[in-house]
């Protein structure tokens, strides 16, 4: 079997957020999609773990933003691999509150949709939440939105935990053998969200200068996407 099969199904990527009082969280989903037409729904899926699914259940709404292509990790990185619990991720984005009291998110996004829930569905690990759109709208018609097969190709990320698409370590092996054979210099990826440290280019935003090699960064360095220290970094 290979698991690349599951990497042939298409996505787009979004990102869902809803608010209850003074609590409002989202995260960034592949499983969004419309279901009917009149009138008309779309459908969610979201881990029973997130944040963002005990915001739905309590508020009975959500927002879905259409991300744009041109995106990268950074701003990925907040809304796929933090939790809202640890960081405020509203606090340096664009967003505005819908008419549920949902935030949309704007930044990086061509459209939006809000919904009310009319039903919830226990798939397991995921609840299936299925809004009635009540309001939408368009940001720009020329950017083409983000799918999950640019992001993993060219944007190099991968699923993160709590993803419908996580494949654990299968997945994280399969990303790593590609890589190491395709001829390219020695780099260093984060096995949790797929961020990559280049030497050459090093992360200046957290103090390590261009020219550090990966073995000379501080044990208490983090990924400046997910957080995590050095031992969940690989080489490839």
């Amino acid at each position: 079997m290979n698991i690349d099969a599951f990497f042939k199904l298409t996505y787009g990527l979004y990102i869902v957020s809803s608010a209850h009082g003074e609590e409002k969280t989202g995260h960034v989903s592949n499983t969004v999609f419309q279901v009917t037409a009149t009138p008309p729904k779309f459908a969610i899926a979201t881990n029973k773990n997130n944040q963002t699914t005990g915001v739905i259940e309590k508020s009975k709404a959500f927002s879905i933003s259409v991300l744009q292509q041109d995106v990268d990790l950074e701003f990925l990185g907040p809304w796929g691999f933090k939790s809202g619990k640890e960081i405020n991720k509203f606090e340096n984005i664009n967003y505005k509150t819908g008419e549920t009291g949902s935030p949309i998110i704007t930044d990086k996004c061509i459209a939006w949709f809000e919904c009310k829930v009319t039903d919830t569905i226990d798939v397991g690990t995921h609840l299936l939440f299925i809004g009635e759109l009540i309001d939408y709208d368009l940001l720009d018609d020329d950017a083409p939105p983000l799918t999950y097969d640019h992001y993993r190709k060219v944007i190099k990320g991968v699923s993160p935990k709590n993803a419908p698409t996580y494949l654990g370590d299968r997945e994280e092996k399969k990303f790593e053998d590609k890589k190491k054979s395709s001829g390219e210099k020695q780099l260093y990826q984060c096995i949790v969200c797929g961020w990559i440290y280049d030497p050459d280019v090093g992360d200046p935003d957290s103090g390590i200068s261009p020219g550090t090699e990966f073995e000379d960064i501080p044990d208490d360095w983090m990924c400046p996407i997910c957080g995590v220290t050095k031992k969940d970094f690989k080489p490839i």
